[in-house]
Order: C-alpha cells, then sequence, then structure tokens
C-alpha cells in the first residue's frame, strides 16, 4: 500500500523524530511512504486566526500538494480533522469542491490508519511501566478517535494502560487560545496533568503533539516525573 506523508509544521520544525518514528512504523506494516517535499502548512492556523483569505491560499497549495494520494496520513489529528470538516466551508461553491471531497476522504490520523485501514494492532513494541492517555479534542471530536489508540498501547509488552479523571477533558492547548487566553490555559493544563498523576503513571501519551507540547511545558514548569509521548514514539520502543 502506498501512502503520501504529511508532517505538520510544528512537528517538522520541532519534534521531527516522531515523523520519522511514524515512517519506520508504516513500513513495519508493509506501507510504502512517499513524502512530497514541496508540502507546507495545512492552513489551520491562519483559518483559526480569522485570516480565511490566506488560510485558503495555503490550503489551496495543500489540495494540490496531495491530489490523487489514495492514502494520506498524518500524526496529528488537528490537522487531520482540519482538512476533513473545515475545507468544506472554506472551498465552498468553489471550482475546488471536488478535489476537497477526495482530499477529505484520504486523509488518516496516525493510530486511525493502523487500526481501522490496516488492521494491524502490535508492532512489537516494549516500554515498561504505567501511562495514561489524553484524549486530544481533534481526534476525540472531530475524527472521532477514541478506541484506535487504546488498542495499539494495549499491545505494547510491559505497558500498563490506565484512565484518567475527566480523560476527555480539553487539555488548554487550543493553539492560539494558549497566546490571547494564557492563565486559563495554564490552568487547565494544570487540572490535565494533575489527573494525569493520580493514576500513578510515568508517561502520558496522546495522538498530538501540540497537547503534549503544552502538557510537557507544565510539567516541566513544575518539575514533575511524568514524561509526554505521540504514540508513534511508543509503537517504535524497545
Amino acid at each position: 500500500m502506498e501512502i503520501q506523508l504529511f508532517v505538520p509544521c510544528f512537528v517538522d520544525q520541532l519534534f521531527p523524530q516522531s515523523a520519522f518514528n511514524m515512517v519506520r512504523i508504516l513500513e513495519k506494516a508493509g506501507c510504502e511512504v512517499q513524502y512530497n517535499p514541496k508540502q507546507t502548512c495545512c492552513g489551520q492556523p491562519a483559518f483559526n486566526a480569522g485570516f480565511w483569505d490566506e488560510a485558503k491560499a495555503v490550503c489551496t497549495k495543500f489540495l494540490k500538494d496531495f491530489s490523487g494520494a489514495e492514502y494520506i496520513v498524518a500524526p496529528s489529528a488537528s490537522c487531520v480533522g482540519f482538512v476533513r470538516n473545515y475545507y468544506q466551508k472554506l472551498f465552498e461553491g468553489s471550482s475546488y469542491q471536488n478535489d476537497v471531497n477526495a482530499v477529505a476522504g484520504h486523509i488518516f490520523e496516525f493510530s486511525e490508519f493502523l487500526v481501522n485501514k490496516l488492521g494491524q494492532t502490535k508492532f512489537g513494541a516494549e516500554l515498561n511501566g504505567k501511562a495514561t492517555y489524553h484524549d486530544s479534542c481533534a481526534g476525540l471530536r472531530e475524527c472521532r478517535i477514541k478506541n484506535e489508540p487504546r488498542k495499539l498501547l494495549q499491545n505494547v509488552k510491559g505497558l500498563e494502560l490506565v484512565e484518567m479523571e475527566d480523560v476527555e477533558t480539553c487539555c488548554g492547548f487550543g493553539g492560539t487560545f494558549a497566546v490571547k487566553f494564557e492563565p486559563i490555559s495554564v490552568a487547565m493544563a494544570e487540572q490535565k496533568v494533575e489527573h494525569a498523576l493520580a493514576t500513578g503513571a510515568s508517561y502520558l501519551i496522546s495522538t498530538d503533539l501540540s497537547c503534549l507540547m503544552h502538557l510537557q511545558g507544565y510539567i516541566d514548569a513544575k518539575q514533575y516525573d511524568l514524561r509526554t509521548m505521540h504514540i508513534a514514539d511508543v509503537l517504535v520502543s524497545s
């Protein structure tokens, strides 16, 4: 199976190893991974900030960069959810409508692709310790991802998965929300981290590095003994 890899801006700049680890798992699952080096952003930051004309230009490039791809896989439910749910609104009534429908129907978050499309949940990973999983807002509400990452984590040798309280509550990142409403954002991160710590977990895992970046910042500031990990990094552990 041939797939096109989409690596979001912040992953490319801040967490490139997670993208490489995703490639390792996809290849282990039997996929031929292609990467278009001309790709840039999905357009979500500009769209959410209200700059729809600028967002449309970026989104148009995304449509062209991934035109004809049978499968597009990304390590971010936030970006996938944006393409699936908001491109329709942005390009409504335009000549790009068919392109939008094609791309939106072929883009997948990493964990849902492994479980729902490939039917694979075991990759020989091993990580000793207790972990808890954070449902990102985009993963849960925009991509309807709930059980897929948990199925993958349950097959990691040595890992005990425990659920935290209020697991479906937002972590407080929300992109520019964290900048515009910093005190609220920090308070929400505090609540999420405290719930994770209450489980006794050593690892806090998610599909979205944007959430994990926000939470790790709070964890580091408080010097807590808790490590955030993207699910791709977990699946290559041994």
